[in-house]
């Protein structure tokens, strides 16, 4: 199936209220135009460089979401456009961020990256961390970014129990911030395997790739 079939199809499941980010990383512009072509305008890359090319030669119309982890020295090239970092897991980072966006004259809308699953490999926050965070006197004196939630990555596992617990454990954390401020509107957890289990689960944006654009190879990268 195109491109154009593929995010019909994976609209088509998803929820009022939900929004959808389509993973375009290691994906060509010209393919990741099909879907802008076909009404897609959010799109979500995990890597800086590949994300700052395609934004130079795509329309400026598109949202672009960094998704995957983000080193603080790297935040100078995307704070002049990014619509929302959805991987932020230090105050370190926060601070880099709010700089950032102070001098390129924006906001930037963030997420805090929590890590709720049992592999080591993720990276992120726990849940307290966040927690304190999202509470501290520090991100409220911020000028240069809105905190809207917090995103996270459930196991990759057949376990659909553990998954599900695991987006529960979001769920309540979110629930609790948003209660305590009024910019906290987004729950970020869901991908191409068990995003309708989050939607499900409570989530309010997912992020999906190989569903639209197909299995990516890593090989060329």
């Amino acid at each position: 199936m195109s491109v154009e079939e593929n995010l019909a199809k994976v609209k088509n499941t998803i929820k009022n209220g939900v929004t959808l980010v389509a993973v375009s990383k290691t994906h060509p512009s010209e393919v990741v135009m099909d879907a802008y072509n076909a009404g897609q305008r959010i799109f979500g890359e995990n890597k800086v460089q590949e994300m700052c090319a395609k934004a130079e030669v795509m329309p400026k119309d598109i949202q672009w979401h960094l998704i995957g982890h983000l080193q603080s020295n790297k935040v100078k090239y995307i704070a002049p456009f990014v619509s929302m970092i959805h991987s932020v897991d230090s105050m370190a980072l926060l601070e880099k961020i709010d700089a950032a966006a102070i001098k390129a004259d924006r906001v930037i809308d963030i997420l805090l990256e929590v890590h709720v699953a049992q592999e080591d490999t993720k990276f992120g926050l726990s849940i307290e961390q966040a927690r304190q965070i999202a509470l501290s006197t520090e991100i409220s004196q911020m000028k240069g970014i809105r905190l809207r939630g917090i995103m996270g990555m459930a196991s990759n596992t057949d376990n659909m129990a553990q998954v599900k617990a695991e987006f529960l454990r979001l769920k309540v954390l979110f629930d609790t911030l948003k209660s305590t401020s009024q910019t906290i509107d987004t729950l970020s957890m869901g991908m191409s395997g068990d995003y309708m289990l989050a939607m499900e689960c409570g989530s309010t944006m997912v992020r999906v790739g190989s569903s639209i654009f197909g299995h990516r190879d890593y090989s060329v990268h």
